[in-house]
């Protein structure tokens, strides 16, 4: 038998390895090369980036009507279940399978991916498809992701640069965010006064959104080092920072446009949007930029969204967020400033050994990204159109005029919020469409109904008791009750006792009425030692007697009392 030695063990096991990667269609050596500390970094940056789901629902929530918030929520979390399930279905395998049938334009393999435990490559292969599905969840990725990021895209094989996605990511999400606009058309009134932005409905929401997104961001960019062995942590630290100093520049140009545009004032959507763009920007070449380099492609990038997003409102594209403008525009501009400002990250090799424009490197680099943009920006509007097309003959996708006015929350989700008109809309809408009755019983948000019930039959009481006293009749009995009322409205446990006791009524103490010479012919209302004219206004008098549940028992009487605190 032949000695086992070192040299043969290695070579034996780099022989399983290529007779694996020749019969498994699904190994792809580059974005499975992963070391453990890779591995760590990779399904970290993951989950961060995940969180910015979080931020795009706080931000696009916060910028629409209070009356369609929760359907904004709901889009997000459809968006992981439904986008993520198909993501794993067929999305990853027509961005970086590797079947025979895989071309230039789509790759085809590793459909329904599950590796099993005898396979070497178990664990790269989920945490490299974990990390692609956290950035499949933020846009309709798939073909794009496969041309610049795949070994087959053919933008890949000429030589396109994009480090986290301002093209695949960004750039097609606005495309598609802007021809979704364009066919759904504006919202009813949307422009009956103008231009302008509408008030946004929560700007807290959409400012904590922004806080969520730039920090997702961070991994977004600096995660996508896809490591951090060898030389890679020193670029993925370079990325985070490079992509702090552009949304700085973002954000001082934003709020220097706001002021001046608002006479001193900061507009709160100015702002987000400004900074947004920025981070949008520098995320194609965010560990290839110098300090300054990275600061003025996010001040151009802020510059563009804030000088020509109102060109889209003048076109009649109503897009409540500005996605348009600052995926779009931003992702284009983030391409092309590759082009030009991209120096060569030795040794990782991301830009092919070339730099941009601006650095010396000629003119390659930056034309093979103007075609990028272009590619990207056509696909995205044109698959767009097509799939929105074909939906709507099949689902309007557009809501019916009457639904629009009361709210996606309402008349999707049954969800009735408090104070924006809904009972004037149903009040006007219902005589017009019968079945929008049954709207009119959802019960409010944040109302326990019971409790309105036993509102109204304690100011009952108390309206009773001043129509007594105005009237100067006979004195009432002295311990007075609430109404029977059904079995349902009944409580269990009394609220103004440790003791649990059978149902009854609430009960609302002893109250005696009499005469007081003092104040004769007025009648006097006594109730735990306070004596009060009972000619006072009809307002003090409810703020004075009219019950409300707490927790204490009125000692003196030996009675329980409901209080108004």
């Amino acid at each position: 038998m032949g000695k086992i030695t070192v040299e043969n063990v290695t070579s034996a096991a780099s022989n399983a390895f290529n007779s694996f990667a020749r019969n498994k269609s699904y190994v792809i050596p580059g974005i499975y090369d992963l070391e453990v500390e890779d591995t760590n970094w990779v399904l970290t940056s993951s989950f961060i980036i995940f969180t910015m789901q979080t931020g795009f629902g706080l931000l696009e929530s916060g910028c629409v009507s209070v009356k369609n918030e929760v359907n904004i929520m709901m889009k997000n979390i459809i968006d992981v279940v439904l986008g993520g399930f198909t993501y794993w279905i067929f999305g990853y395998g027509l961005s970086f399978g590797r079947g025979s049938l895989s071309n230039p334009f789509v790759a085809l393999g590793d459909f329904l991916i599950d590796p099993g435990v005898d396979d070497p490559l178990m664990g790269q292969i989920f945490a490299a498809f974990l990390f692609q599905l956290s950035f499949s969840t933020t846009a309709t990725t798939i073909v794009p992701a496969g041309w610049v990021w795949g070994e087959h895209g053919f933008l890949r094989n000429l030589g396109v640069v994009d480090i986290a996605g301002s093209g695949p990511v960004h750039l097609i999400g606005g495309a598609s965010a802007f021809a979704s606009a364009a066919m759904l058309g504006p919202r009813l009134g949307r422009y009956s006064h103008g231009n302008d932005p509408l008030p946004l409905g929560n700007p807290v929401n959409a400012c904590m959104g922004l806080f969520v997104l730039w920090w997702g961001w961070l991994a977004f960019n600096s995660g996508s080092t896809y490591g951090i062995s060898g030389s890679k942590w020193i670029y993925s630290a370079r990325a985070a920072v490079m992509t702090m100093l552009a949304s700085f520049g973002g954000g001082f140009w934003s709020v220097m446009y706001s002021m001046i545009r608002n006479d001193g004032k900061v507009d709160i959507l100015d702002l987000i949007n400004g900074i947004l763009a920025s981070l949008v920007s520098v995320t194609a070449g965010c560990f290839c930029y110098g300090a300054w380099e990275a600061i003025l492609v996010g001040f151009i990038g802020s510059i563009l969204v804030c000088f020509l997003a109102p060109i889209f409102d003048k076109m009649g594209v109503d897009d409540p967020v500005g996605a348009s403008a600052v995926h779009g525009l931003g992702g284009i501009w983030g391409v092309i400033s590759v082009g030009l400002f991209a120096d060569n990250p030795k040794p990782l090799g991301t830009t092919n050994g070339r730099t941009g424009l601006f650095k010396g490197g000629g003119w390659y680099l930056f034309g093979i990204q103007c075609l990028a943009a272009l590619c990207l920006l056509s696909w995205g509007i044109l698959s767009t159109f097509i799939l929105l097309y074909i939906i709507n003959k099949i689902v309007p996708i557009r809501m019916d005029p009457n639904e629009e006015l009361l709210g996606a929350d309402l008349m999707e989700h049954r969800v009735r919020h408090n104070a924006i008109g809904l009972s004037r809309a149903l009040s006007a809408l219902i005589p017009i469409d019968v079945e929008l009755r049954e709207m009119m019983n959802v019960p409010k948000i944040g109302h326990n109904p019971g409790h309105e019930k036993c509102l109204a039959t304690i100011r009952e009481q108390i309206e009773e008791h001043q129509n007594w006293i105005s009237n100067e009749q006979s004195p009432p009995p002295k311990k007075l009750r609430r109404r029977s009322k059904p079995k349902s409205t009944l409580v269990k446990k009394s609220a103004f006792s440790s003791k649990r006791r059978s149902p009854r009524a609430l009960s609302f103490g002893t109250l005696s009425y009499e005469k007081d010479k003092n104040y004769s012919p007025n009648l006097i209302l006594r109730r735990g030692g306070h004596i009060i004219p009972a000619d006072r206004d009809s307002v003090a008098q409810r703020n004075e007697f009219m019950p409300t549940i707490s927790s204490r028992v009125d000692k003196q009487n030996g009675t329980q009392f409901a209080w108004i605190d």
